[in-house]
Formats: structure tokens, sequence, C-alpha cells
């Protein structure tokens, strides 16, 4: 098992949560960016820098990762290929995707594009919040704790 981030986009306080949990826990990390990344402080981790444009990180993910997997990322295709392919999705406000829920965040995404295209809607996503982090740490610790063994 292999904990997957989409790190183009990934708060750096989510990645240092991560990279907490695989020294403690001795799990896989692997950052994946189209920049270069900090050499990350955990013996478990690795990065992966992958050429630029748009989806590549998310495409080196959905090709590498393996059933059972953990997935961070905001990006919703990602997220959906994840959960088609047996992983676990897990957005850095600590919502894990599943296949129904992220299929309606795509159509929403997909409705508020053209809305916003069209002039009647505007902004983005709220700052990540001391909540979200904690989201995230929660969800983060659920998963590790489904992954060991009894």
């Amino acid at each position: 098992m292999t904990i997957w981030i989409d790190a183009d986009g990934c708060p750096t306080d989510i990645r240092q949560i991560v990279l907490r949990a695989s020294r403690r826990t001795e799990t896989p990390v692997v950052l994946v960016a189209n920049r270069d990344l900090p050499e990350p402080k955990a013996p478990q981790a690795s990065t992966v820098r992958v050429g630029a444009g748009a989806d590549v990180a998310d495409n080196y993910i959905a090709q590498h990762m393996a059933r059972g997997d953990l997935v961070v990322t905001a990006d919703l295709p990602l997220a959906a290929d994840v959960v088609d392919n047996g992983g676990t999705a897990l957005s850095p406000r600590g919502e894990t995707y599943t296949a129904e829920g992220v299929r309606q965040k795509l159509s929403m995404r997909d409705f508020m594009e053209q809305m916003r295209g069209a002039g009647l809607a505007g902004g983005g996503p709220a700052p990540q919040s001391n909540r979200d982090r904690q989201a995230f740490a929660n969800a983060l610790d659920r998963w590790l704790a489904q992954q060991s063994p009894d």
C-alpha cells in the first residue's frame, strides 16, 4: 500500500501531515508534481517530477497507483479514476470520495464552470482552515488504521 500525493496543488501542511504519518507507520509515500519539490524528510517518501502540462501528474498517478492505495488530491477527475481503479481518494480537506459522490461533484463542477463562463457565478473554494486540516488528519488516520493488520 502506498500513499500518492498530487503535489502540484496540495497544501504544504497537508503534505507534512502525510509525511509525519509515513514516518510513524513506515508507509511509502510518493509525491508527484510537474515542478521540483523539496526532498521529503521521511525515509519511506520519494518524489517524481513529471513533464509540464495539464493533467500530466494526474495521469502518472492514475497509471501507477495500485488497488488499495490512497491518493491525496483535490482533482475530481483523478479522484474518479482512483475510485474506479480500486483505490481511495482523499481530498486535502478530509473528504473521502465515493464513486457516487465524486460523480455528483464532477457534475456540479461542470455546471459551475458554465455559470462562471456566463458571468453568473464567481469565486472559488474557501482557504484551508484548521478544521479542514484536522478533518484530513483524522481521515488519514482512519485509512491507516484500516490498513494495519490486527
